[in-house]
């Protein structure tokens, strides 16, 4: 199976009958591509910061809000690996909600008379669930401040903020507007303009992090590139990912990318370190590989080394994969395979490097069946965007 940089380099007619046009080329550029991100939020950095101020975000702490981060599918879970680094830098209460959850239970999730600002995450700007909800809450509940990030200036959501009090869109780079259906260098840059939110306040703080944050990811894309390849061409049935923290979205997503890009042709769960013997460890077998993102912190990674050891007690998987710090050598025995990322990226920043193993696993899992990874459903099951839908208002 060829290597990333043998797909980017094919000849287009090539790439074209594979079906790695768009998505090989849009995993590579993920590390160059986070720089521009960064760029980005410095020019936005002092309105951002007005905006935020605005919205209470730096008020006393029983007035600060609760931010809510919202989006569909991949983008929920830009809001999942964002939520406890925001809630650490800013002091506010933050919790994830799907917008597919708030579409059905808005009036539930969102408790009268407190103070809301919502985050909402879109590649695409035009998610049926996104953009209703968005609707929905600018009309139901004026007082909410809203921040858009997406990746399409000409998304609805985008022009629905637009010109309003209470409201700000940032539109990222149109190189991440990823093209393939499967989001990837999406979903890292709209994390790192979030680790960068987070860090409005104090940019110097976050310097080194993302410099490291971008060598890390420099370094460990070929490493994840190489385990990739081999891994698929395994042709494993299913795939376990374990992501506990920071990084529980980073396993949901990983766990999505292989599911999508083999259209249900591997089957695929995600589940935290320690939720996994609570039943869904019922589910692996010997053709099921398991990837575990393991913690920085040593107390965390304790429970993940006794986990990792049972599963390999009880020979209930094909293979252990931990991805995790350089330091960990002494854990190394807990797997049949261990890749390290790089030094000087903490958990709560790890997410844009972690996710990319996900990703490659999933377009060489895509190949490894036959498939068109750019386009990976024959019959169109799922789509880049999700097809409109009908929109009740009755559902609250």
């Amino acid at each position: 199976m060829l290597a990333l940089e043998e797909l980017i380099n094919l000849p287009e007619e090539s790439q074209e009958a594979l079906g790695t046009t768009a998505t090989a080329g849009e995993i590579a550029q993920q590390p160059a591509t986070w720089r521009g991100t960064r760029k980005i939020f410095k020019q936005h950095a002092e309105r951002l910061r007005a905006f935020l101020e605005a919205a209470g975000v730096t008020g006393p702490l029983e007035r600060r809000p609760t931010v809510v981060l919202t989006g569909a599918g991949t983008s929920d879970y830009i809001g999942q690996s964002l939520a406890l680094v925001l809630r650490s830098c800013w002091g506010c209460e933050t919790q994830a909600i799907a917008s597919t959850d708030l579409l059905l239970n808005m009036s539930d999730q969102l408790v009268p008379g407190r103070r809301y600002l919502m985050i909402s995450f879109s590649r695409s700007g035009d998610s049926p669930e996104g953009v209703a909800v968005l609707q929905r809450a600018l009309e139901r509940y004026p007082e909410i401040a809203h921040l858009i990030v997406t990746c399409n200036e000409k998304g609805r959501m985008a022009e629905l903020v637009d010109g309003r009090d209470r409201a700000y869109a940032v539109i990222l780079d149109d190189a991440v507007n990823d093209r393939g259906l499967a989001m990837t260098s999406s979903f890292t840059n709209m994390v790192v303009f979030g680790q960068c939110l987070a860090h409005t306040w104090s940019e110097a703080t976050y310097e080194p992090v993302f410099e490291a944050l971008v060598s890390s990811g420099e370094r460990f894309l070929p490493i994840a590139d190489a385990a990739a390849r081999e891994l698929a061409e395994k042709k494993y049935r299913r795939v376990c990912v374990l992501g506990s923290g920071a990084l529980t979205g980073v396993a949901r997503e990983s766990a999505l990318k292989v599911l999508e890009l083999t259209a249900g042709g591997v089957k695929t769960m995600a589940e935290s370190v320690l939720g996994l013997r609570h039943g869904p460890m019922a589910a692996l077998d010997k053709e099921t590989l398991l990837v575990c993102f393991l913690s920085s912190d040593s107390r965390r990674q304790s429970y993940e080394a006794d986990l990792l050891r049972e599963v390999g007690e009880k020979e209930i998987v094909a293979q252990r994969v931990v991805v995790g710090p350089p330091n960990a050598d002494h854990l190394v025995g807990c797997s049949e395979q261990y890749l390290a990322i790089g030094h000087g990226v903490p958990d709560l920043y790890r997410p844009p490097v972690d996710v990319m193993l996900g990703q490659l696993l999933g377009l060489y899992s895509s190949l490894a069946q036959g498939l068109k990874p750019d386009a990976p459903s024959p019959r169109g099951v799922i789509s880049r965007v999700v097809g409109e839908f009908r929109i009740y208002e009755h559902c609250e």
